[in-house]
Order: C-alpha cells, then sequence, then structure tokens
C-alpha cells in the first residue's frame, strides 16, 4: 500500500456501499501547509491511522499531490461506525519524498496532525482542526479539513469510461498531459471532489482507465444534481494548465448505456469571451455507464424476504430434573427460566420479519413418546408432519407441555437439527429467490458431543440461506463452543474446507444475566443482517421487487 502519485489515484472503492454496518466516507483536503521543498512546494500526502487497544495503527493512506500547499486530496477513507464506541482517529500530513515503503514514512517530512473522534466528524458532518507539529505547537496557519458522508446501506456504485478528443494543446514543445476531475456541487453550492483520473501523457485525444464510485458519492443519490467535470494539463510543478469544463448530471450521463455514448464540448470560458470564432477546447466523451446495484438488508426485507425462524432446544439429561426447582427447565409461575428468556428475547424481534408468525420448535437429546427411544430432532408440539408453533407464545406453550412427557436423556447432538434446518434451505435455494432466509437458534446447557458432524453440517449450512445462533444456557464451561463461532479464526470441516461465510454466532447466557433481553437480542442478531446481505451477494439474487437502478435514487426506503 505504498504511496500513489497523482497519477495513480486510488479509485473510491465500490465495496465501500457494500456495508450492512454503518460505514462513513472520509474526505480530506487541507490549506496553508508548511512549505519544506527548497526549489518546490511540498508534496503532500495525509495518512489515516486509528486507534486500536491505546495504540495508533494505519488504516489507509492518500495519494500525494505534487507541489501544493492546499491539496484537495482525491483519495476516499472509508471506515467503520459504532454509535457505541469512541473511535479515535488521526491525520497525519507529509511532505513525501516519493521512496516511502509501505508503512513507512521514516524520509518524509512531517507537516502536522490532527486528533479527533468518527463521531464528532459524523455529527458535524464538517470538520476543520489546526494541524499540530509536534509538542502541541502549531504548524503555522495550516488547518486539515475532514467531511464524512454515511453510506446508506440502499446505495451502489457505477463504472464509468471516458475519453476526450482534440484537446487544447497547452505545452510548447509536447502536447497536453490531460486529467480529468469530477466535481459534485453540494446544495450550498460548494464543490466536492468526486474523482481524480490518471494522467495521458503528451496525447490531445486521452482515453482514461475506467474507474467506478458510489453513487452516493458520485451525486449524493439524487440524479438531477449537477456535476462539474474539469480537464486539467497536468504539471509536475503543480500548476496544472486549466483545459475546459462542462456541466453535466447523473440523469444525462445514463444515456450512454448500453451502445449510445455521451459527448460534451469542454470549454473555457475566457476564450469564449476573448474569441470570435471560439468554438470549443475539445471534446469528452462517455464511452459508456454500469449502474451496480449494491443492496442492503432492508432491500430484502421491504423485497418481501421472509425470516423463518426455528429454535432447538436442549433436553439432554444434564439439564437436571425439570420437577426439581434447580434443573434449568424447571417452570417458575413467577420466573421465566433461561431457556425461555433467551428463547422470548430473539424470537420477539424475528417473529416481525415473518409475516405468517409461525415458528419451528425442535428439541434434542431426549426419549420421547409413544417408544421412548432418543429423538435429536424431533417436534416439541409432537406432529412430526407440522412443527410449528402459533407465534412466540405457541412455542412457550409447546415447551411447556412437552416437559411432562419426555426423558431427559442425552447426548448432545445438535447436528441432526442443522442438518434438518439445512434440507429446507436447500430447496428454498433452489427457488433462485430472496424469498426466505432461515434462523436456527440452538439453546444448550452443554458442549456438543457431536462437534465433528457439527462442524461438518455448519460448512454444508454456510452455503445456504441461514444462520445459526447458538446460546449456552447454564453454568457450564463452553470454552470448546467458541471454536464453532468462526470470530477466532474460520470454522473448518474435520476434512479443512472452511466455512463460505461466518454464519454462527455464540454468546453464554449468563453474560446476558442481569442485563435487559433487548441486550441480549442485540448482541446474537448483531451479525444477521450483514450475513443475509452475504449471501444473497454471493448468489446474486436481487430482491424480490427491488427499485429499479434508474428509478429516483434519491426517494428513502
Amino acid at each position: 500500500r505504498g504511496m500513489a502519485t497523482m497519477g495513480e489515484v486510488p479509485e473510491a472503492s465500490p465495496q465501500a456501499s457494500l456495508a450492512v454496518l454503518s460505514k462513513v466516507e472520509l474526505r480530506v483536503s487541507c490549506k496553508h501547509l508548511l512549505d519544506r521543498d527548497t526549489l518546490n512546494k511540498s508534496d503532500p500526502c495525509v495518512l489515516l491511522l486509528m486507534q486500536s487497544q491505546g495504540q495508533w495503527m494505519e488504516v489507509d493512506r492518500s495519494e500525494v499531490i505534487k507541489s501544493n500547499l492546499n491539496p484537495v486530496f482525491a483519495k476516499i477513507f472509508t471506515v467503520d461506525y459504532y454509535f457505541e464506541e469512541v473511535q479515535k482517529l488521526r491525520f497525519e500530513v507529509y511532505d513525501s519524498h516519493g521512496h516511502a515503503g509501505v508503512g513507512t514514512h521514516d524520509d518524509d517530512d512531517f507537516l502536522g496532525g490532527m486528533e479527533c473522534t468518527v463521531g464528532q466528524i459524523v455529527a458535524q458532518k464538517r470538520v476543520t482542526k489546526p494541524l499540530f507539529l509536534k509538542y502541541g505547537k502549531f504548524a503555522g496557519k495550516s488547518t486539515i479539513t475532514v467531511i464524512s458522508e454515511e453510506i446508506s446501506g440502499n446505495n451502489g456504485y457505477v463504472e464509468l469510461s471516458f475519453r476526450a478528443k482534440k484537446l487544447d494543446d497547452k505545452d510548447l514543445f509536447s502536447k497536453s498531459d490531460p486529467f480529468l476531475e469530477i466535481y459534485r456541487i453540494d446544495d450550498d453550492r460548494s464543490e466536492q471532489l468526486v474523482y481524480r483520473t490518471e494522467v495521458v501523457k503528451n496525447n490531445l485525444s486521452p482515453i482514461w482507465e475506467p474507474f467506478k464510485v458510489s453513487l452516493n458519492s458520485l451525486c449524493s443519490c439524487e440524479e438531477k444534481r449537477k456535476l462539474r467535470c474539469v480537464v486539467w494539463d497536468y504539471d509536475s510543478r503543480g500548476k496544472h494548465d486549466f483545459i475546459g469544463e462542462f456541466f453535466t448530471t447523473f440523469e444525462e450521463m445514463q444515456k450512454a448505456m448500453g451502445e449510445n455514448k455521451v459527448q460534451w464540448e469542454c470549454m473555457n470560458p475566457k476564450y469564449k469571451l476573448k474569441k470570435r470564432n471560439y468554438k470549443n477546447s475539445g471534446v469528452v466523451v462517455l464511452l459508456d455507464l454500469k449502474i451496480h446495484r449494491v443492496y442492503s438488508f432492508l432491500d430484502y426485507i421491504m423485497g418481501g424476504c421472509q425470516i423463518h425462524f426455528t429454535v432447538a432446544i436442549d433436553f439432554t439429561a444434564s439439564n437436571g430434573d425439570p420437577r426439581n426447582s434447580c434443573s434449568l427447565h424447571y417452570i417458575n409461575p413467577y420466573q421465566p427460566n433461561e431457556y425461555l428468556k433467551a428463547l422470548v428475547a430473539v424470537g420477539e424481534i424475528c417473529q416481525d420479519y415473518d409475516s405468517d408468525k409461525k415458528f419451528s420448535a425442535l428439541g434434542f437429546g431426549a426419549r420421547i413418546p409413544p417408544k421412548y427411544e432418543v429423538s435429536h430432532d424431533f417436534a416439541i408440539n409432537f406432529n412430526p408432519d407440522n412443527d410449528e408453533c402459533e407465534g412466540i407464545q405457541g412455542v412457550v406453550e409447546s415447551y411447556q407441555n412437552c416437559l411432562p412427557k419426555i426423558q431427559l436423556y442425552g447426548p448432545t447432538n445438535v447436528a441432526p437439527i442443522i442438518s434438518k434446518v439445512a434440507r429446507v434451505a436447500a430447496d428454498e435455494e433452489r427457488t433462485k429467490e430472496a424469498s426466505q432466509y432461515f434462523i436456527l437458534l440452538i439453546l444448550t446447557d452443554g458442549v456438543v458431543t457431536d462437534m465433528a458432524d457439527t462442524r461438518e453440517a455448519i460448512v454444508r449450512a454456510s452455503y445456504l440461506p441461514m444462520s445459526i445462533i447458538i446460546v449456552g444456557v447454564g453454568n457450564a464451561d463452553f470454552t470448546d463452543m467458541q471454536i464453532l463461532d468462526g470470530d477466532d479464526g474460520v470454522l473448518r470441516s474435520p476434512k479443512g474446507e472452511p466455512v463460505l461465510r461466518d454464519i454462527v454466532q455464540f454468546v453464554p447466557f449468563r453474560e446476558f444475566k442481569n442485563a435487559s433481553p433487548t441486550a441480549l437480542a442485540k448482541c446474537v442478531l448483531a451479525e444477521v443482517p450483514k450475513q443475509v446481505v452475504e449471501y444473497y451477494s454471493y448468489k446474486a439474487f436481487p430482491p424480490r421487487c427491488p427499485q429499479p437502478p434508474d428509478a429516483n435514487l434519491g426517494s428513502p426506503q
């Protein structure tokens, strides 16, 4: 990730808009930087650092802008935004000497730094602060401005391919070295740099590399928002010569889809006033435009995707005799047990996303009537043809009714239930539609016995529209269960095959014993929106009733 010169500006990553978590785009500019060069002006580059466990870690860096004390950087920094955390950022500006390697800037001159939090930038949207040198000393009149924009889930990105023809020649002994800048004109009439192309050397009819920008970045998802496009002749000392400009909108650009092309006359207003026969300073052509929609969790939900909720309850003997008040399955009329608390906390959120409000409720690890054979995937309403209960209350009643009829036994095998839900999810996958996503909540009081089979079943399930939440009930040592939650590394099957997606979330209920039920639900369901979007993006399934990409991008969803 070495420093790029202005001719190799890193593009705005389209992946920035994929996030379900809030992601924030940061744009940086500086004014009145210190001049550290003897012959030319400073060649500034800005580094973004984030504090992690008390240490400053470099996150990303901008391009280097040659010979400029008032740079506007084209680089867009993207950071995750967590409302519940204080996220400290530090911006450091250096005069680059061009030979710094990745993560190093030892030979560069420090022009100043600024610290703030993501929250401050988001709350104010635009932060301008003085730059400080070491030991809190002001860096002259130097300031840094950071502008933030949240990347909404309802977003996409656009791929643009530009060329120009017959541009004015600004150089004496060779041809112009043109590059193109696109600015978005905001409501307050200020201009925001959206993208800067690479420089094409010695060419009056350049073809610039195709590039991608988010629709949010390009036009704030408003098709009619005005855009200003400027063509410059690059100068290594930073004094770029103005060739011409034109104004357009994303709405107009979209005429370039398919075989069509759109072109604009590149105008120099001074020449237009002075020269009687002036026609233009060249023509800029949009060769191609491709819109890529990136859908959010809400796009899928609003498109009619149902979240089907299945609960699986551990009825192994280690829970204790349900008639005994020490049992984890003891039914106290005044105080729900941990199984019921976890079931209600998670189920009450899931039920809002399921139109028929019917939930599958399964049990494992018990001997069941009539033959009292051990079963690892039985319906707790004892209806093998239909394991669904009416609403959360229906699940609670079925649970309470089944307890006196079964014998708690063992072992703690969960692979059969994962495979059972996976079979239904596999049928759903064959529809090739984003119509149903499955959440399996497993409530267990101990470490699973069939760990190898469970790992295999999870790897298989990671290719299907499903997520698994495991809540550990009681005071057992759940250390081995953390393996299933891929947070510590990638979960693999016994044969070494990795999961396609991280679909398992494990939490011990005791960590939430004294917290509100919403805290448990927030913790275990936090990953689900991301998992839903990851699955449908991987399968390239759009929402069932998506908004067409060329519809009004500004409308709220």
